[in-house]
Parts: C-alpha cells; sequence; structure tokens
C-alpha cells in the first residue's frame, strides 16, 4: 500500500470517528433541550432556592469579591456565589471547555447556556502554560499543572458569562441576602471573629495584623460589623486572584511601626542617660544636677 493511500484511509478512520464523536454530542445537547422543555423552571422556586443557600454562613463568607481599581473599589459576585446560582436556577448548562492545546498555551472556552431560552454566552481564551515562581516565569509541563491553570482562568470567566444569563435583579437580591446573613451572623463575638480573620489572613497570605491596621486607618480593636465585611471581601479578592496582596496592604507597614518605636526608645533612653549623667539640657542651658538648688 502506497504512503498517500495510507494517509487516505487514516483520514477517512479519523473522519468517521470525528462524525460519530460530533453525532453523539448533538444527540445530548437534544436531550437535554427537550428534558429542558418538557421540565422548564419555576422562577419564584428557582429564586426562593437561591435565597435559601444564601442564608449560610459558609456561603455568605465566600460570596463577594473586591479588588482596588483607578482609585476606587469594585465589588461583586464571587465565583462560589455565581456556581449557586447556576445550580439553582435550572435549565443551565455551565463549565470550561479546553479547545486545543498547543506548544506552550491551550486555547479554552468558557460558557453558560440557558436551555430553555436558548441565550447563551460563552468566552474564548488563551491560557499561557507558564507561572510566576521565584521571580522568573516557571514553564508547566505536568499535565495536572496546566489542567490546573486552566481551570483557574476559567473559572472567572465562566462566573461572567453565568451572570450574563441569570437576571440581575436575582443577583442583586442574593447579594444582599449574604450581606444580611453576614451581618445577622452573630454566633461569636465580634471581636473573636476580626481575630480569626487576621489569623487567616497571616496563615494564608503572610500579611499581618499592623498589615491591616495601616490599611484602614485604625486599631483593630476599633473595627466595627462593616470593617469586618470590608476585610472578608478583599479576602476574598484575593483568593480567587482577582487582586494581589499589594493592591491592599503596604508590606512594610509593620517594620515603619517598629521603627518608630525604636526611634522613641532610643529618645528615651537618651534622657534617663542625660539625667543619671548629672546634666539636664534645656534649649541652650546645659546645667549639672549638682548646681540645682538643694
Amino acid at each position: 500500500m502506497s504512503e498517500l493511500s495510507m494517509q487516505f484511509q487514516q483520514n477517512q478512520q479519523g473522519g468517521v470517528v470525528g462524525q460519530a464523536t460530533a453525532s453523539r454530542e448533538m444527540e445530548e445537547v437534544k436531550g437535554a433541550i427537550f428534558l429542558a422543555k418538557q421540565f422548564p423552571r419555576n422562577i419564584f422556586q428557582a429564586e426562593q432556592r437561591i435565597l435559601d443557600s444564601c442564608k449560610r454562613a459558609s456561603l455568605a463568607e465566600v460570596a463577594m469579591y473586591q479588588y482596588p481599581r483607578g482609585g476606587t473599589k469594585v465589588s461583586g459576585p464571587s465565583i462560589r456565589l455565581a456556581e449557586v446560582l447556576a445550580q439553582n436556577w435550572g435549565n443551565l448548562s455551565f463549565g470550561v471547555k479546553e479547545l486545543e492545546q498547543r506548544e506552550g498555551e491551550s486555547v479554552a472556552m468558557a460558557y453558560a447556556w440557558d436551555l430553555e431560552t436558548n441565550v447563551r454566552q460563552e468566552k474564548v481564551f488563551t491560557v499561557k502554560h507558564s507561572r510566576q515562581a521565584r521571580g522568573g516565569l516557571q514553564q508547566l509541563t505536568d499535565p495536572r499543572d496546566i489542567y490546573e491553570m486552566v481551570a483557574s482562568s476559567g473559572a472567572r470567566r465562566v462566573r461572567a458569562c453565568v451572570l450574563g444569563i441569570i437576571p440581575g435583579d436575582i443577583v442583586d437580591k442574593a447579594v444582599a441576602e449574604c450581606e444580611q446573613t453576614l451581618k445577622g451572623n452573630n454566633k461569636g463575638p465580634l471581636k473573636d471573629r476580626i481575630s480569626n480573620a487576621l489569623k487567616t489572613f497571616k496563615e494564608q497570605h503572610r500579611v499581618t495584623q499592623e498589615m491591616v491596621e495601616a490599611k484602614f486607618g485604625y486599631n483593630a480593636e476599633s473595627f466595627t460589623e462593616y470593617d469586618y465585611l470590608e476585610l472578608i471581601k478583599i479576602f476574598n479578592s484575593v483568593k480567587d486572584g482577582m487582586s494581589k496582596v499589594e493592591d491592599w496592604f503596604d508590606k512594610d507597614a509593620g517594620k515603619k511601626k517598629s521603627s518608630d518605636l525604636g526611634e522613641a526608645f532610643t529618645k528615651e533612653s537618651s534622657k534617663e542617660a542625660a539625667v543619671d549623667g548629672g546634666t539636664i539640657e534645656a534649649g541652650d542651658t546645659t546645667t549639672k544636677q549638682s548646681e540645682l538648688p538643694q
């Protein structure tokens, strides 16, 4: 058999497999659309399911993100909240697909598709097989690392697609319900919750209490419920990769405070040493302690 004949046969076999795969996927899509038409969502029940989920403290704590932009703060529903919205809205297909893997990069697609109304949003993006590590770029070769990189990059785009499908008023109600859950979550004193938040920041992101206090402008003992909510939003923003620690906190804040204390301590020590040595300085006049009136 000639080389051209073998190539033609391989193409024929590949074409048959490709057609079979496409046909199977098409039938799955038709089946999903058929079931969505047979069992349409009840909007009121879907809304109630979403609001009930937002009453869980574990969800409310990770429901919002926040990051700085142009001197202002941008906040919105987090990836976790978008997943809950999609799951409880019903008849919604969403996810990330890797379309192609090239040398050093992957082409993927994030999508959200309402099977009832046939409204679809999708975003195609490219993910480089590299990440910042030890001050430079590290090339990824492990398939698991590449998969996690694509999934992480796709999650934020899936959130955008889901929020583009679900009505905005439903999203706003979910956000408001999460905020109410946080404000009413008084199982422990506010002081203890702030202490746990500061501890988590230090353990996971090496953000000290001094850095947090420098950001807010006052001591943690003066934090209110609103400040606690702001701290949670910042944590979720850093956790989801929407911002970096450097966008919010000055890493030298603790060092500067220590330096100021050290300088003050040095001045006090100098004054005490001057008194013990028998000399008291006042302006330009120097008087020995033995010359003072007895």
